[in-house]
């Protein structure tokens, strides 16, 4: 029994599965960001999707019908509530990993260097100090502010002077004309001491 778990690569690409998950999901997105619900989502996504596709690999299904019923899958999941881009990239990754750990037929140390260059796209491309200059913040106002949309250059001023920051660009989310309510994605510089 032993010498078949040796041969079958399945416990140590699992292994290797869930080190790079870790790295992706807790070491780089929630020390980041601090969102325990994409967190846990990601992380048991992984480990769910990792699971079906080792079994998926073990008998005669493709590999295109499972990673499109995972597509399937997270676009019910996923639809229920707004998720950001990043968000939906980190847990986009966390999904990724599973599938590039799961699959049988490649060599380990190429798994390896691929999971490496995912893990390393993500520590640079996402690092605070590349975008240091700029970032965002989601803001619900409690009136709706008639230049939102009619004069967008006043509404970024009237913005930058109630944040304190240097606003570039917003976007709009959502108008509730009931409760007199507007929630705005606004994209700001920090001030330079």
């Amino acid at each position: 029994m032993f010498d078949t778990l040796i041969q079958n690569e399945t416990p140590l690409r699992f292994v290797v599965n869930i080190a790079a998950m870790v790295a992706l999901v807790f070491g780089l997105y929630y020390r980041r960001y601090r969102d325990k619900e994409l967190v846990t989502a990601a992380a048991l996504f992984n480990i769910f999707a990792f699971g079906v596709l080792s079994i998926l690999s073990s008998v005669e299904f493709s590999l295109a019908a499972g990673f499109g019923l995972f597509a399937i899958l997270a676009l019910f999941t996923l639809r229920s509530e707004q998720i950001s881009k990043v968000e939906i990239t980190y847990f986009f990754g966390s999904v990724a990993i599973a599938v590039i750990c799961a699959i049988p037929g490649t060599e380990l140390v190429f798994t390896l260097g691929v999971v490496a260059i995912v893990l390393l796209g993500a520590f640079v491309f996402d690092h605070p100090a590349i975008l240091a200059s700029s970032d965002g913040v989601k803001i619900t106002l409690d009136k709706i502010d008639h230049d939102a949309l009619s004069d967008p250059k006043k509404m970024r001023a009237d913005l930058s002077a109630r944040l304190g920051v240097n606003v570039m660009s917003y976007q709009i989310t959502a108008l509730d004309y009931i409760n007199d309510m507007a929630q705005l994605n606004v994209f700001f510089r920090k001030p330079r001491a």
